[in-house]
């Protein structure tokens, strides 16, 4: 049996984490190559100690580290680099923000596996990965592993395809509560265990709009024909809808290791006794409510986004990172996140062409939002 030779981009995020917890329990099936931290020095000795990985990537420019020990490679060259081992042939993104599509397209076009958990690459940069006809690219979040999934022969078949969302920790709160949403509060997620952004994009309901726009891409349904439902219970990933009105839906607990396992083996489907059996008894009952897009309005911005197309998903995104960062730092309340990023939109649109002319305006749309935020603070 051919062992999967894997490198890892965001090796210390909570998908990292998690992918490395499946690579500890399948020594025998995944080689870890390489990995790399952004800033995390003391995760490069306990990984390559664990995992006696070659290479690691160091992406932030004021680290400076070496060792004997393992070949050190930095930045986004690194990572590029990395994934262009003739060695590696299955790579998992992982990383943060918009450096991702760098080694996503160095890959693809190397024609490797690329397991993908960033949002930003499709988002910002989806019509340029949509470009490249080579390579095999699989989602790791849990809605689009989902879909990927149930879509598989049936594409032809299914009317529309269904993401579905918790709601987050806020769906029954008022307008006037929603004002008061501390940091605190908006970072106590329901039923997942996440990094600090996404959960707030959680909570605003941004992430599930990230996530049609990403569904966009990766499976070529127009924005009317990719609904959301929200489903507290969090154990229906995602849905499709056949034409002849059945629906089919993939179950689950909550769980990323299962997505991330999938991803790694696929099409083979493996065992393992970490991950707990779903028990549709424990569950008792699955509830479904339509986003109410009054409270949270960033949903229907991000449709919109995808409706006017490039620039415009960039923009939010971009718009979004620094909302959410000024939340979290207390600058502008939860209800503002949404002026932030509806302010930037509608100055958004700019011809781009290029990888670098999409950063550049982002790059421009982020300091538009500060300005914006330091007159509303």
């Amino acid at each position: 049996m051919q062992k999967i030779n894997l490198a890892l981009l965001g090796a210390t995020g909570s998908i990292g984490r998690q992918t490395l917890d499946i690579v500890r329990s399948f020594r025998d099936r995944i080689n870890l190559v390489g990995f790399s931290v952004h800033t995390n020095v003391n995760a490069i000795r306990e990984i390559h100690s664990e995992f006696n990985a070659e290479y690691a990537v160091i992406t932030s420019d004021e680290i400076k580290y070496k060792s004997e020990n393992i070949k050190i490679l930095r930045g986004q060259e690194g990572l590029t680099e990395l994934v262009s081992l003739p060695e590696v042939d299955t790579v998992l993104i992982a990383t943060l923000g918009t450096i991702g599509i760098y080694p996503t397209l160095q890959a693809l076009r190397l024609n490797k596996r690329v397991l993908l958990a960033n949002k930003e690459t499709l988002v910002a940069f989806g019509e340029f990965v949509k470009n490249v006809k080579t390579g095999t690219l699989i989602p790791v979040d849990s809605e689009h592993s989902a879909l990927f999934q149930l879509l598989e022969h049936r594409k032809s078949e299914t009317e529309y395809i269904i993401l579905t969302a918790s709601g987050g920790p806020f769906r029954d709160y008022s307008m006037d509560a929603l004002h008061k949403v501390t940091p605190e509060m908006a970072l106590k997620h329901p039923t997942w265990n996440m990094g600090a952004k996404i959960t707030i994009d959680s909570a605003t309901l941004m992430n599930k709009g990230l996530e049609v726009i990403e569904a966009y891409y990766l499976f070529d349904f127009p924005p009317d024909n990719i609904k959301v439902v929200i489903h507290p219970e969090s154990i229906i990933h995602g849905m499709i809808k056949l034409k002849d009105n059945a629906y089919l839906a993939h179950m689950s607990y909550p769980d990323m290791r299962i997505p991330i396992q999938l991803a790694l083996f696929y099409p083979e489907r493996v065992q393992n006794s970490k991950l707990k059996d779903l028990d549709l008894f424990e569950i008792g009952r699955f509830q479904f409510f339509p986003p109410d897009l009054s409270r949270f309005p960033l949903l229907e911005l991000a449709y919109e986004a995808l409706r006017r197309g490039v620039p415009y998903p960039a923009c939010i995104t971009a718009a979004n990172d620094v909302a959410v960062f000024a939340f979290l730092q207390k600058q502008i309340k939860f209800t503002d996140i949404y002026r932030v990023v509806e302010y930037v939109f509608d100055r958004c649109y700019k011809e781009v062409d290029t990888i670098q002319d999409v950063e550049s305006l982002m790059q421009e749309v982020k300091e538009n939002a500060k300005e914006f935020i330091q007159r509303i603070s």
